[in-house]
């Protein structure tokens, strides 16, 4: 290879190895590397002491190996110079060693690592992952991903959706089949609280680099609730450098929250950019026909048989949560089964009514607008209208939050019932809002009494 190719896959190590980490450290630590030559898969450096190798390979030798067999091939030995004062210097190879060597080769080790627990719930797989109109592009994205992890566009996956919805049923069944398919490589599901406490841990007792040494280890990681890192901002940094160094090498990184990318406050901006790097898929509130087919499901699982009548009254009745189904459904067999008393409708009435408040009536968009309307004084056909007004956009923002907030339409389809627009119209007038309710008191008070207005039905 000649020198300039060696100069100019170098300078692209540089721009990799730049952009991972902090500017102070790359200008004190990578700037003054010299590279002098490229020959037999060995790449020498120019260092200025010892120290910055000894330095080099206890901080960022991790980066460093995966730049270099990213970039030069699999299988590159480094080698190094020292140069102080426009002089080569030699050392000695041991302290009191009369015999001194111009380079110190160093071969970038590839130890194998031990098997590990994945610590995934054998329940949460796509069998049992019911398919329906609110979840089907998650579910098909998240298939794609289990069977060519790393090696799709989807990388990283970003699963978003309220509580409650499968997020974290999704994230466990793509583990699994990653398992299945591909036994050897290393998948970790972790909840972004435990994640935080290990990294507490790991300063505490001064193995941080073991802590992200580990991490770095994994084929497939998967955090979840990461808005739980917010705030965090040593955390975020950790896990910003993990990041990178798994996607560098295309490892799979799934992570799952309460909120999309654009909404997530207290996160450091390069790490919510990189979130959107892959795939950001939402799972919405389960339709109607898809909490049926649970309750169908989750019966037949069971060993159980509800009638239709009771299956429609459940599904017509809790809408917002998985979780609230499958609650309903345990609580129904356990009296049924405490009281030797067969399922009927009235039993099951007696139980909705104690997961959901039948006195607030459901919250429609319609209700909404009229609702903004009314406190800013304006008609609602305003809100359909082609208007650029301050008051205009404030009142189809607000609108569009509080639809968010109150309804179980998707983005989507929240644009279209109001003003028409376009989903990324609504993820911007809902993060307007969130971001003005954090730093305007005057603004949040606004909030509150729309919001008791809404709710007084």
């Amino acid at each position: 290879m000649n020198k300039a190719d060696y100069i100019g896959k170098w300078n692209y190590c540089l721009e990799i190895i730049k952009d991972n980490i902090t500017k102070e450290a790359y200008k004190t630590w990578f700037e003054p590397i010299v590279p002098l030559s490229f020959m037999e898969g060995k790449l020498t450096i120019q260092v200025p002491s010892r120290f910055y190798i000894e330095f080099l390979e206890d901080k960022y030798l991790d980066i460093i190996k995966s730049t270099i067999f990213k970039v030069f091939g699999e299988g590159t030995t480094l080698s190094y110079t020292i140069r102080l004062a426009d002089t080569n210097v030699v050392y000695p190879e041991t302290p009191g060693n009369p015999v001194q060597k111009k380079t110190e080769e160093k071969s970038i080790p590839t130890a194998p690592v031990a098997e590990l627990d994945a610590h995934l719930n054998p329940s949460y797989i796509f069998d049992t992952f019911i398919e329906g109109s609110s979840n089907k592009l998650s579910r098909s994205v998240g298939k794609a991903v289990a069977q060519n992890p790393g090696k799709t566009i989807f990388n990283p996956l970003f699963i978003f959706g309220p509580s409650g919805v499968g997020k974290t049923h999704l994230a466990n069944a793509i583990g699994a089949y990653i398992k299945q398919l591909y036994p050897s490589k290393r998948v970790l599901y972790v909840s972004a609280h435990l994640f935080q406490v290990q990294y507490t841990d790991s300063v505490r007792n001064n193995t941080t680099n073991d802590f992200i040494n580990f991490y770095q280890s994994i084929d497939t990681l998967i955090i979840d609730d990461i808005q739980e890192f917010a705030g965090a901002t040593k955390t975020q940094n950790t896990f910003f450098h993990i990041f990178n160094q798994l996607h560098l090498n295309g490892k799979q990184l799934i992570m799952t929250s309460d909120r999309s990318p654009v909404l997530l406050q207290g996160m450091e901006e390069r790490l919510i950019t990189r979130f959107k790097w892959g795939m950001v898929a939402e799972l919405e509130k389960p339709s109607l026909e898809l909490r049926k087919d649970i309750l169908r499901y989750k019966t037949k699982r069971d060993g159980v048989s509800f009638s239709e009548e009771i299956i429609d009254y459940i599904a017509e009745n809790v809408s917002d949560s998985i979780r609230d189904l499958e609650g309903i459904v345990a609580s129904i067999l356990a009296y049924s089964t405490i009281y030797n008393k067969e399922a009927d409708l009235e039993l099951t009435k007696q139980t909705v009514r104690k997961f959901i408040n039948f006195d607030a009536k459901p919250i429609t968009v319609e209700h909404i607008i009229n609702t903004v309307c009314n406190h800013f004084g304006m008609d609602t056909s305003v809100i359909n209208s082609k208007s650029r007004k301050h008051d205009v956009v404030l009142a189809r923002q607000v609108s569009m939050y509080l639809a968010k907030k109150y309804t179980d339409l998707s983005n989507a389809k929240i644009g279209v019932q109001i003003g028409n627009k376009d989903h990324a119209t609504v993820i911007y007038a809902i993060k307007t809002v969130s971001d003005m309710q954090d730093i305007d008191n005057n603004f949040c008070e606004t909030m509150n009494q729309i919001q008791n207005e809404l709710k007084k039905r």
